[in-house]
């Protein structure tokens, strides 16, 4: 399809730059594509009422990491030269594969000083090789260090790499450390958050609860990817970077039995989605799954196992519009989100989020 067809205008009013307080008061946006009532706006602590009793919520655990690093590359011949890269997937102990600017003027064997102005940190200097260059500035840094050494200095001289259109806007601040981290987060590797997931608060757990709504958790490792536009006219010359994910036996035993009894799955965030989608059989069976997945969901695409998604909205063009157009139609997702606009709602990261049941297959 041409991505062309996937634009929108958007007005910057409309681009969140913090999330709501408390994370449960945001607008959600109910669309039913095969209802009489397509459209309803509605509040997300409204979540139970739209569910039921053996329905099963499923939430991305993955944690951020403050995976955007700040240094200088050294090489002999040369004058130094600030680099900023941004981790998006761990290959080894001691390797990540990470975007970083200016990419053209990096070479593979520069060597790269990551910190404060370049010095050490309290572990000691935290060191990298460029190891490999690939497309769009994508780089592999193989460091000094390695496994959980690693990892701490990552942690002492990293810091949150907030999405392009909020950093554009103002800096990073102590409430982005709060903010940008889902209150159910565990599994460090990510460089972005499962944002859906943002907008729960121990109340909605509660209510949720009490209201039969099972809670399980999957993991996949949210890439800097997902901030990538697609600079592809057609959509079949897109590449999607790979993301890791995990979901285990006992959660894809939990879920078919969910399936089997009646009840619906429900996707907390495109992420939940895209990794369920990789790990289910053609017949909607889930099973235990570990690995990359680079799956592209288009228009089209019949989705296996998934009957609910609940996200916030995205950016013209991207992946991730194209996703929803896809769940939910196109149509309905054109107008779901012209009408999101008309009415203020808060987009991306921060912003405001949509319940989309699943179109029925033609």
């Amino acid at each position: 399809m041409r991505v062309d067809l996937f634009d929108f205008d958007l007005p910057d009013d409309n681009i969140a730059l913090r999330p709501a307080n408390p994370r449960d008061s945001a607008r959600l946006l109910v669309v039913k594509p095969d209802a009489e009532t397509i459209l309803s706006d509605q509040i997300v602590r409204d979540l139970p009422s739209f569910l039921k009793s053996g329905d099963a919520l499923v939430f991305n655990d993955t944690k951020v990491i403050p995976a955007q690093l700040e240094g200088v590359r050294s090489r002999e011949g040369a004058p130094d030269l600030a680099v900023s890269a941004t981790l998006h997937m761990r290959m080894a102990p001691d390797s990540w594969k990470a975007f970083a600017k200016p990419g053209k003027r990096l070479k593979i064997g520069d060597r790269i000083r990551f910190g404060h102005s370049g010095e050490a940190c309290a572990l000691g200097t935290l060191d990298a090789v460029l190891e490999d260059k690939g497309e769009g500035g994508e780089v592999t840094l193989r460091f000094d260090l390695s496994g959980p050494a690693l990892d701490e200095a990552i942690m002492a001289v990293g810091h949150i790499p907030l999405p392009p259109y909020i950093a554009a806007k103002r800096p990073e601040d102590e409430r982005d450390s709060q903010d940008y981290q889902t209150i159910y987060a565990r599994e460090e590797g990510a460089v972005a958050a499962p944002t859906a997931g943002l907008h729960f608060t121990p109340e909605l757990f509660a209510a949720l609860d009490a209201a039969g709504i099972e809670r399980h958790f999957v993991t996949l490792h949210v890439g800097a990817g997902t901030f990538l536009p697609v600079k592809a006219d057609d959509t079949t010359e897109h590449k999607m970077h790979s993301e890791i994910g995990y979901v285990s036996p006992e959660t894809a035993y939990a879920l078919n039995a969910v399936k089997a009894s009646g009840g619906r799955i429900i996707c907390v965030g495109t992420t939940s989605l895209r990794l369920l989608e990789s790990a289910a059989s053609k017949d909607g069976a889930l099973h235990a799954w570990s690995g990359a997945t680079d799956i592209f969901i288009t228009p089209g695409y019949r989705f296996r196992t998934v009957d609910v998604l609940m996200t916030n909205f995205h950016l013209p063009r991207s992946t991730l519009f194209m996703l929803v157009s896809a769940f939910a139609g196109y149509e309905t997702m054109k107008s779901a989100y012209a009408h999101a606009i008309a009415c203020g709602y808060r987009f991306y990261s921060y912003g405001d989020s949509s319940l989309l049941f699943r179109k029925s297959d033609p």
